[in-house]
């Protein structure tokens, strides 16, 4: 099989205010990304040529297009989505920064769904000053998942030798519990398992699941959560063959590197999850939304209002988003052309280089239809 179309990349401007412009502009002024995309961002020219203009970046110009059948194969796009007249405050959270990150969202999701778009990058925005009538939601995920009809997904933040979902995402410390239930278990366990087979390529995938209270309740002696739940959950997801193993403490199995034996790792709530994520992999971390029928992936670091225009962001976690994107697409291409054929697999260690694929038989993977 061979790619004969860039994939046309969707980038979302985030808040104006913010680092976002910076780390998409850096990641852009490698020639090595339009060899292997075309990016089209949806944004604003003028703030793009403020932030250019702050950051004395010189050898990177933007297309102006009205819509991606546009876009020229050999530079980066752009798609005004905004009033001209917005005033860019570096640092700042403002009410036009949240409407402009808005509108640009709205744009970048109203083209993916029309398949104008393959895959769609969002840049970080603020989750307090997006707020209006037409967003009401946590963050992209919530939002991208009601405008797809996903009735299920999860946050998975992924790096190299590392990938965590989890089954609380955004809700209070204190709310955790009541949100824990079998059947949410279970969904997530399944999202991850097939997630790892189609966009990842990981053939039999491990999965390894947290307990939610120390030392996994100590047998129901400071909680009973992983007996009359999370266990229950586990052997109900080995007998529709996945397999997901535990529940292990979280501060024993990260401590121990018990987690690289894993594919993926389901932790119970946000910061059980995050904050080893981010420790080992904050630069080059992802987030990508699995479960949903399009593919949303974002760096794993929000506006940084603190450093915005000072010309310190790493565009790192930005580039490691627009490469996995890149990846899941293809991966789900064959996945997509695999499935036709109940006998045919991935082979991980083909060449995506020239995008060959070596089909060879898989009768023990039950993830794979």
């Amino acid at each position: 099989m061979v790619y004969n179309t860039k994939i046309k990349v969707g980038i979302s401007h985030g808040d104006i205010n913010g680092i976002s412009y910076e780390v998409i502009m850096k990641t852009l002024l490698d020639p090595r990304i339009l060899e292997m995309c075309t990016p089209i961002v949806y944004g604003s020219p003028k703030v793009a040529a403020y932030h250019r203009k702050a950051l004395n970046i010189e050898n990177l110009s933007f297309n102006h297009i009205r819509a991606p059948y546009e876009a020229s194969l050999n530079r980066a796009n752009i798609i005004n989505c905004i009033d001209e007249n917005i005033r860019v405050e570096l640092g700042r959270s403002t009410e036009p920064a949240g409407e402009s990150s808005f509108l640009a969202l709205e744009k970048a999701v109203a083209d993916l769904k029309k398949g104008m778009v393959d895959v769609l990058i969002t840049a970080p925005i603020n989750k307090d000053n997006i707020q209006s009538e037409k967003f009401k939601f946590p963050g992209h995920t919530e939002y991208l998942a009601q405008q797809f009809n996903a009735r299920d997904f999860v946050m998975l933040m992924v790096s190299h030798n590392l990938k965590v979902g989890v089954v609380t995402g955004h809700v209070p410390l204190s709310d955790v519990a009541r949100h824990i239930t079998k059947d949410k278990i279970l969904s997530k366990l399944r999202i991850i398992a097939r997630s790892l087979v189609q966009d990842f390529a990981v053939t039999n995938p491990r999965i390894a699941v947290l307990a939610l209270n120390p030392h996994a309740g100590d047998n129901g002696l400071i909680g009973r959560e992983e007996q009359d739940i999370i266990i229950p959950a586990l052997e109900q997801a080995r007998n529709e063959g996945i397999t997901a193993l535990g529940p292990y403490p979280a501060d024993g199995f990260f401590g121990s590197g018990d987690f690289t034996k894993f594919d993926a790792i389901l932790a119970m709530y946000h910061d059980q999850g995050l904050i080893p994520f981010k420790l080992t992999a904050f630069e080059q971390g992802v987030n990508f939304t699995a479960g949903l029928p399009v593919i949303r992936t974002s760096p794993a670091h929000g506006t940084a209002y603190d450093i915005a225009g000072e010309d310190k962001a790493s565009p790192d976690s930005f580039r490691e988003a627009l490469y996995l994107a890149i990846d899941i697409y293809k991966n789900r291409t064959i996945y997509k052309e695999i499935s036709k054929d109940p006998l045919r697999k991935f082979d991980i260690n083909a060449n995506q280089e020239d995008e060959s694929i070596d089909i060879a038989s898989d009768d023990e993977n039950p993830l794979i239809p």
